[in-house]
Order: structure tokens, then C-alpha cells, then sequence
């Protein structure tokens, strides 16, 4: 998932960006170990730097009451499960919606793993891994105290396929329950109860059994994700749904002004008992909007807002005043996403590995870092394409180029072997495609033209519209014609598997005539073939070793310039309890049973 449909990241001042890497290269060494506020950097009592990073912060100080105060620099896409995909929509959306299995809730890695929510277990798989078969807990309602049946679950599901009306969200469960496209979704669908895909049966109020055309090993995954929560056929409002969704969670919706506020309130007919996951310490939610991410992070800092939503790192300015005053209320996670440059081979001479293994050489990898923040609010230099949530990623330890290593401040005599080898000695000129809407990255366009110019290369950079990225670099032909050589992006997991990040970005499947994100153009046999055999192998040693082996197929295309491996400094308030990162979004805090030490601050 790319960041701009994920989390909409904020605006980042681009003058700013080598100065604060030096501060909080300074700023952050050394920091508290979440045993004494006053350590950390804080002076009001908070947890320490990093107290809450893969593990729970003042996890035995939350209370029942009061309201959990969300700030935003970015709405979500859409509060409708269907089409929601930003990461921290998928997040909040576990306070008023519920799938037969979600993510833990538990710090880390254990995160990420599967557990049973409105089912009372993970699916009975049988038929050599075809059928999934659940049942629904007791006491699980909507909030007018309606049970929530087998029925609703499978409309909420079949709703995936409108995507003629609810588009944006993620397509996994159309894919592999009906590769033909034969449903054409609840909205024309001519069964009298609108309830026609085959490949789901709902034999009675309590069981749903879904039927596979070919066994996925991640289907579980894929059932974990907001888009396959219920949705009750008599509160479908369609497109309208985003503006209030009809809960089946603790909470339900209040009040909703798109880009201005939102608050949700306890769902009275929510029973703890029917809830494994969900333990609704506060009253009330509520998020604020903000246009100006420095205002929101004044907010934060003054104690009126208890964590950002948007979860994607403090900006340039209030980072800077938090870490020299108040470091003991930050974290620093690993985000999950990989920031890299791309070479579409339509564009020439990328269609040569040479000529890409030049630009791989010739860029300076700690200056591209600097770019993004430093280490610390930058991240890891980045080794190869697997981020580390992954199971089989290998972190710098597979690092084919060296780009961490001896070459991390680029290596001119292999570039210039490279650039000889592929018939261009002395160097070409290209494109860098990057979105205006994302200082920083312009920031790493900048970086990286500067490097390339030391061994002949000349780069241009086009600063594209944002909010337009799947018509112009999702477009293969857009990009042929605009001669865009190098693209710059980023991808993070929909779920935590190498099908979950890797499928969109490099299967010859993929490649689509708009909205794309192969942007390498990648048609390998070899990596299609493993992908093929990846969903059919049910065994995790066996999904670990060929996830390994793809990665390691992609970076010997050299298909990729990696940057870094995200990292993020976040900010959490005085008064939150129980609070923790999480794999299961990408290094997000878990909003699902945060809860405050004072209800009545």
C-alpha cells in the first residue's frame, strides 16, 4: 500500500530537512528506557523515549471514562470498511467494526498474527486448503441490538465487488473468491435476497463457509482486513455509508463534518462478553482536523490531544521541540514501508540492467537518508525491497549492492563500469518523477540528481500532482511518453506477507493500463512462478523461504533503488495507558484498547 492511500502523510517543510537530521541524530541518542519520564526528556511524568516501541506503555494505568482525543492533519479516505485503505483508517475502524478474525492485540510482531474476533475460532480449513469454514460467537450485535448473522457478514463482503460505486478500498477477496469475475456485487445482483456469490454459503444464522476456486494461503489474511467486516443489506446506504457507518463495534458515530471533526460515543448494545478483543476503556473518541501540521503538533505538545492519528511522524518543526524537551512522550518504530526510486524498463535505456545497476552505484545512500530525515526520523538505509514486518526479509544482512555498507556513499568506478557496460560511457540524461505534494521526497529527487550528475547522468525532475498519482505514474503509457526513468515511491503491507506487499509491486498479473503500481514493468517467469507457488504452500517455513526468494529475484533485476526502511518519531500524551506499537499496522500505535491514566483530564 502506498503511503498516499495508507496514511496520507504530512506536509514536511523540505528546507528543513538536513538540519533536523543533525539535531535528531544528536537529539535522540542515548534516550530513556521507558522507566523514568524525567530521563527520557520529559518533564511531566511520561513513560521515556520508546517506552511504547514493541511493547506496552502504563499498561496497568488505564480506567474506564473519559474521551480519547484524536488530532489529524489528513480525513481518512473513507470511513466505509469497503472502501477505506489508509493504514490508519483500518485502524480506527476496529472501534466500530468487526470481522470474523483481526489482528492481535498485542505489541510487535505478535501484532500481525491472526486471532479469532467475531468467529469463536480461527476457519476450519479443509479441501486441501479450498474451504474455510466459521462460526459466530453469541451476543455479537449491531447497535440497535440486532444479532449480527452469517448474512451480514457475507453482504459486507459482496460489497467489495461495487467497485463501480464503492471504489478504493482493497480487492484481495474479489480476486481469489472470483478470479472470473462472474458476481457483478450486491447492487445488481437478481437474487431476491441479493445475496449471490457462489463461493460463499451461509447454511444457517451461525456458519459461513467460504468455497476457493484455488487454495490461498493467505485467505485468513485477507478476512483480517476492514474490508470484510459486516454490513447490514437494511443500512447500506451506499456511497453515503462513509458518512456514518452502522456499528457492530463498542462505539458508534456521534457526529462526522468531513476534514473538520469526528466523535464517536459507546454503542450501548455492545457486549464485552461477545468481544475478545475490545475492551472500550473510554466514554468517548473524538478527532480533530488540522489543515497545518504544525498547529497539530503545538496541540499535541500543550497536552490538549493525546496521539496524531495519522500515525506518519511528527513534522520537521514540533519533532525538534519534542525531542529536546519532551522526548520521554516518543516513540521511534520501524513504519513497515520501504522508500525507493523505480526504473520502468519502457522507458530507455532502463530496459537495460546495466544501465539501472549505474544509477543504483552512482546514488549516494547516506545522503539520500539525510534527505528523509536522518536515521532516526528517515530510517535504516534501505538493503533491499522486503521491509521488516515481513516474514523472510533479511534486513541489511542481504545486501546485494552494498548500499549500506561499502557503497553507501556510492561507488563512481562501478557506476561508470555499469554505464560503460550498457553502452552509454558517458551517461545518458533522464526523468525523475516525483509528487509535488511530498516535501521529502522532492527532497530525495534532489538528493539523488545531484548524485547522479558525478557520473553523467543528467536528471530532470518533474514534480507531478499528487492526488493524481494513478493516472500519471500508474500510467505505463503516461510514463513512456513523459520519459519518466526513475519514479519515486514508497509501498508498505496490506498484511504482513510478501503476497500482501509484494503481489501489486511486481507481478506481471499486476500490470493494469491505470492506477498500475509495477511501475518496473516486471514480466520475470521466475517470480510469477514463485508467487503461484507461494499462495498453494500452506506450511510458514515453506512461505518464508519462497518470500526470501523472491526478493532476492527482484533486487538481481535491479529493478529498484531502495532508501530506507521508515521510520517515524511519534508522539503519545501524559495521559494515555495501555498504549503500544504494533506490526499489525505497520508500526502504528494500536488504537483498538488505548485508554487514558485520568479520565477526567
Amino acid at each position: 500500500m502506498t503511503t498516499q492511500r495508507t496514511s496520507g502523510q504530512r506536509k514536511r517543510a523540505l528546507a528543513a530537512a538536513a538540519v533536523v537530521a543533525a539535531l535528531l541524530t544528536t537529539a535522540a541518542c542515548g534516550g530513556g528506557d521507558g522507566d523514568d519520564g524525567d530521563k527520557g526528556g520529559s518533564k511531566t511524568g511520561a513513560a521515556g523515549f520508546d517506552a511504547a516501541n514493541n511493547k506496552v506503555a502504563q499498561a496497568s494505568l488505564a480506567k474506564k471514562g473519559g474521551t480519547l482525543k484524536f488530532g489529524a492533519a489528513q480525513d481518512a479516505d473513507s470511513w466505509d470498511t469497503t472502501r477505506g485503505y489508509y493504514g490508519m483508517m483500518w485502524n480506527f475502524s476496529r472501534y466500530y467494526s468487526r470481522q470474523l478474525v483481526t489482528n492481535k492485540a498485542e505489541p510487535g510482531p505478535a501484532g500481525a498474527e491472526v486471532t479469532p474476533d467475531l468467529a469463536t475460532s480461527t476457519a476450519k480449513v479443509t479441501d486441501d486448503g479450498k474451504t474455510y469454514t466459521y462460526t459466530l460467537r453469541d451476543g455479537s450485535t449491531w447497535e440497535d441490538g440486532k444479532a449480527i448473522t452469517s448474512k451480514d457478514v457475507k453482504y459486507g463482503i459482496e460489497r467489495v465487488w461495487a467497485q463501480d460505486v464503492l471504489s478504493g478500498g482493497p480487492t484481495y477477496l474479489k480476486d481469489v473468491l472470483d478470479p472470473k469475475g462472474e458476481y457483478k456485487g450486491p447492487y445488481k445482483d437478481k437474487s431476491a435476497d441479493k445475496l449471490g456469490l457462489k463461493a460463499i454459503d451461509t447454511p444457517d444464522d451461525k456458519t459461513i463457509v467460504f468455497h476457493l476456486p484455488q487454495a490461498n494461503s493467505d485467505f485468513e489474511e485477507m478476512l483480517a482486513l476492514t474490508s470484510a467486516s459486516p454490513v447490514r443489506q437494511d443500512k447500506d446506504t451506499k456511497s453515503k455509508y462513509a458518512l456514518k457507518p452502522f456499528s457492530s463495534g463498542p462505539y458508534k458515530f456521534e457526529s462526522y463534518s468531513p476534514g473538520k471533526d469526528l466523535k464517536l460515543v459507546r454503542n450501548t448494545s455492545w457486549k464485552q462478553a461477545s468481544d475478545p478483543i475490545r475492551k472500550a476503556y473510554p466514554d468517548a473518541i473524538t478527532i480533530q482536523f488540522f489543515s497545518d501540521a504544525n498547529q497539530l503538533d503545538q496541540r499535541l505538545i500543550s497536552g490538549d490531544l493525546d496521539l496524531d492519528l495519522n500515525q506518519t511522524g511528527m513534522s520537521p518543526q514540533g519533532r525538534t521541540t519534542a525531542l529536546k524537551e519532551h522526548k520521554g512522550n516518543l516513540d521511534n518504530p520501524v513504519s513497515g514501508y520501504v522508500r525507493y526510486a523505480v526504473f520502468p524498463q519502457s522507458v530507455k535505456p532502463f530496459d537495460n540492467i546495466e544501465c539501472r545497476k549505474a544509477v543504483i552505484y552512482g546514488a549516494d545512500h547516506v545522503s539520500l537518508q539525510t534527505a528523509r530525515g536522518g536515521p532516526i526520523a528517515g530510517g535504516d538505509i534501505g538493503a533491499n525491497m522486503l521491509p521488516p514486518s515481513v516474514p523472510g526479509a533479511e534486513g541489511q544482512k542481504y545486501d546485494p549492492y552494498e548500499l549500506a555498507g561499502a557503497n553507501k556513499n556510492g561507488n563512481e568506478a562501478k557506476a561508470k563500469e555499469a554505464l560503460k557496460a550498457c553502452g552509454k560511457p558517458n551517461g545518458f540524461k533522464t526523468t525523475i518523477a516525483v509528487r509535488n505534494n511530498k516535501p521529502v521526497e522532492v527532497a530525495t529527487a534532489q538528493s539523488l540528481q545531484a548524485s547522479l550528475k558525478k557520473i553523467g547522468i543528467t536528471a530532470e525532475i518533474d514534480q507531478f500532482d499528487g492526488s493524481q498519482s494513478s493516472g500519471v505514474i500508474g500510467s505505463p503509457s503516461n510514463v513512456k511518453k513523459k520519459g519518466y526513468g526513475i519514479i519515486i515511491m514508497g509501498w508498505g503491507p496490506d498484511f504482513p506477507t510478501i503476497q500482501g506487499f509484494g503481489l501489486p509491486l511486481w507481478s506481471s498479473k499486476y500490470i493494469a493500463e491505470s492506477g498500475n503500481n509495477n511501475y518496473a514493468l516486471i514480466k520475470d517467469k521466475t517470480i510469477d512462478g514463485l508467487f503461484d507457488s507461494y499462495v498453494t504452500t500452506l506450511d510458514d517455513a515453506g512461505k518464508t523461504k519462497i518470500s526470501t526468494e523472491i526478493n532476492h529475484k527482484v533486487m538481481e533485476g535491479a529493478y529498484y533503488l531502495p532508501f530506507v526502511y521508515e521510520r517515524f518519531i511519534n508522539w503519545r500524551s501524559d495521559n494515555l495507558a495501555n498504549v503500544y506499537t504494533t506490526d499489525g499496522y505497520s508500526g502504528q500505535y494500536d488504537f483498538v484498547n488505548l485508554g487514558l491514566k485520568n479520565p477526567k483530564k
